[in-house]
């Protein structure tokens, strides 16, 4: 699956191509694809400031090109890309455009909001993991386009993780939520762009609705380019080495143990405080009651190789790893709880009961390899770029 993407070596915070590659053009970059679509119309912009061509903001280059930006609706970490927890409604004070939240009162738009716009456009770089909320921040603006009549155009961006599909498809009967809403792998190796024709062309949206969307694709782009990021994309992942290892470390985020949020290395690390038989150690913030505590676990800043990280994939040793140091003592009681995000973050249920078992990490992804096989042919008909 992975072929030249794991003998490539990775250089510095950007677009890592060779010298006689060209450079990738997003979809926000090709103003002239997509600007006629939004003249003499009410404009919604689903975005945050991820969403820029060159050092401009999108919603500051269409301003200044006489575009009727209307609103500007908010995903998760809001329009500045800096926020935690629940966002409220606000102005943005550079241009007086009113900021919806739909990280708050609300996860989707509402029909009154829809009233406000003609056409919808959507722009956000995504990492390419099913719980990134970004992906279900994008259907649910669907779901509302489709249900008002609204078209949306989706400038696309390039999957830092799209050289690879890996882990099982969430079981939605059981474990649909904001961190997974379609029945997709953990590691779905698309860009937003073809995932919306997928969810279109699988009848994913409630009700079987079919959403008008136009993609404007990136250029000189394929699944094997390794893409750095110009701008870090949320709070926690500051470079490509936590988005590289984001799909095995987030799955802590349904158990005790740290995953380096609040410290230096966020998605970086994991570790706690009752771990022992490390030499490594962080400072960060509890995130359950907001103290300062000192981690005993592992730096995984520099190693293993990015290499090695792509041909583990999506896996599970890290988490078992921390399970087995602490299952006999005090936090090993709730370490991967029945009712817990745990479930909900890996999409089924059978991994956590493996892990409790003392199955291995390689037992474990051999359960899930059918998965992947279907998802790849499933998910053929809706690529843009090639393999």
């Amino acid at each position: 699956m992975l072929s030249i993407a794991c003998v490539v070596t990775l250089c510095c915070f950007c677009c890592t191509q060779s010298k006689n590659e060209a450079p990738v053009i997003t979809g926000a970059q090709q103003t002239e694809a997509y600007l006629h679509l939004l003249q003499g119309k009410r404009v919604g912009i689903l975005t945050n400031h991820s969403a820029t061509i060159g050092d401009t903001h999108l919603v500051d280059s269409l301003v200044a090109l006489g575009i009727n930006v209307q609103a500007i609706f908010a995903p998760e970490h809001g329009f500045r890309g800096t926020a935690s927890g629940t966002i409220p409604d606000e102005i943005d004070p550079k241009t007086g455009i009113p900021i919806i939240s739909l990280y708050g009162q609300y996860r989707m738009a509402t029909d009154a909001m829809m009233e406000m716009v003609d056409i919808m456009v959507y722009d956000i770089q995504d990492v390419g993991l099913r719980f990134y909320t970004y992906l279900s921040s994008m259907y649910n603006m669907m779901e509302s386009c489709a249900r008002n009549h609204v078209p949306l155009v989706i400038l696309d961006r390039p999957n830092p993780n799209g050289h690879y599909v890996d882990g099982p498809i969430l079981d939605t009967a059981k474990y649909r939520s904001f961190v997974g809403v379609i029945p997709i792998p953990v590691v779905h190796g698309m860009t937003l762009g073809e995932m919306a024709g997928m969810i279109n062309g699988e009848k994913w949206l409630i009700g079987g609705l079919q959403c008008d969307v136009t993609v404007i694709k990136c250029k000189n782009y394929t699944h094997q380019t390794l893409y750095e990021l110009p701008i870090k994309p949320s709070p926690n992942l500051p470079n490509i080495r936590s988005i590289y290892l984001y799909p095995a470390l987030c799955p802590f985020e349904g158990t005790p143990v740290s995953m380096g949020r609040g410290s230096d290395l966020p998605f970086q690390v994991y570790g706690h405080p009752d771990m022992t038989g490390y030499d490594f150690s962080y400072v960060a913030m509890n995130r359950r009651d907001s103290t300062i505590r000192t981690y005993y676990g592992v730096d995984l800043s520099t190693e293993p190789s990015n290499e090695e990280i792509f041909k583990d994939g999506f896996t599970l040793k890290y988490v078992i790893d921390a399970y087995q140091n602490l299952k006999d003592k005090p936090a090993g009681v709730d370490f991967l709880r029945e009712n817990g995000s745990f479930n909900r973050l890996v999409g089924v249920s059978y991994i956590r009961e493996m892990i409790l078992a003392d199955k291995t990490a390689e037992e474990i992804k051999a359960c899930w390899q059918d998965d992947v096989v279907k998802f790849e042919k499933d998910r053929a008909p809706y690529l843009l770029y090639p393999l």
